[in-house]
């Protein structure tokens, strides 16, 4: 080879890279369509919405990015070169299929917004999420929506096995492998029947007598439990051990025994005389109520709304 020769690689042929850098975005190729069907680069840069000296620009930077000439300007118009009707050819093909792309990512949005699975420990399902639910009917009135109550440990194992999109959960930690948001705070309070003799009792239970009396309780791994045995270091003693709080609202009410309830849970009892608040001293029974999520995976679409109005 002499040295007034050169060598012309082709352009999938150049060396290393990702073939996201030789070819043109499809900015510039949905500009160069335009230009094809108007013929005049001031007129596709109307239809597109940006200036002529931008549209110029992109495509003096298209041809030195591909090493051909793509359009001739003269004050008569802009007329496609040979190179620039055959790249525009490829260039149709191109962003019809971006635009079969765009379609079926937007049929799967469509799929994914079509429902929503939530998870929730037994106080949030009963006392808060029906009025949030109501709320989201109002912005998406074509989500389904299917809820699991269960305990603490059951929403976390339904949103870390993909069986739902958000949960919420009222226990003192965040389960493993979760990311969390505080959207509420409650307290848990000891409530008896009317003729129980706590109910005329004038002096507060101490953390002593709470211990050593048989509750009423919900069971072992929902968030009212844990919050109960984390105020009196694993002491509780149950009387009966329920799995739904109206279940031991029920046998409060009945004079089963004394119970340890959410103060959300109980104010139409209160209200009612049908439970009494007793009160207690030296325990701490407050308590976050969080929404949750698989971690790394933030809330989007109607789980993401369904969030926000937590928060309203």
């Amino acid at each position: 080879m002499t040295s007034d020769e050169t060598t012309h690689e082709p352009l999938g042929d150049r060396p290393g890279g990702s073939i996201a850098h030789r070819v043109p975005d499809l900015g510039a190729l949905e500009l160069l369509l335009a230009v094809a069907r108007l013929g005049s680069l001031g007129a596709a840069a109307r239809e597109l919405g940006i200036t002529q000296p931008a549209a110029s620009s992109r495509v003096r930077s298209m041809e030195r990015q591909l090493g051909v000439a793509l359009v001739d300007r003269s004050p008569r118009g802009s007329r496609l070169t040979d190179a620039g009707a055959l790249v525009t050819d490829w260039a149709r093909r191109i962003v019809d299929a971006a635009a079969a792309f765009d379609a079926g990512a937007q049929a799967l949005r469509d799929r994914r917004d079509s429902r929503l699975r939530v998870a929730a420990s037994m106080t949030i399902a009963e006392y808060l999420l029906p009025g949030w639910l109501l709320a989201l009917r109002a912005q998406r009135p074509d989500t389904a929506v299917s809820l699991l109550a269960g305990n603490s440990t059951v929403v976390a194992e339904r949103l870390l096995s993909g069986e739902a999109d958000l949960g919420f959960v009222e226990g003192l930690n965040v389960p493993a492998g979760l990311d969390s948001t505080v959207i509420a705070h409650d307290r848990l309070i000891v409530v008896a029947a009317p003729a129980h003799p706590w109910a005329r009792r004038r002096r507060a239970l101490s953390a002593q007598e709470l211990a050593s009396t048989p509750l009423i309780l919900r069971e072992e791994g929902s968030g009212t439990r844990q919050v109960l045995d984390a105020a009196l270091g694993g002491l509780a003693r149950p009387l009966i051990e329920l799995s739904s709080t109206t279940a031991v609202k029920a046998a409060a009410v009945s004079g089963a025994g004394p119970a340890v309830l959410s103060e959300l849970a109980v104010g139409e009892e209160l209200g009612r005389r049908r439970l009494v608040s007793v009160p207690v001293d030296g325990v701490r029974l407050a308590r976050d109520l969080r929404a949750v999520w698989p971690t790394g995976h933030r809330p989007t679409g109607p789980a993401r709304d369904l969030l926000s109005l937590t928060r309203g």
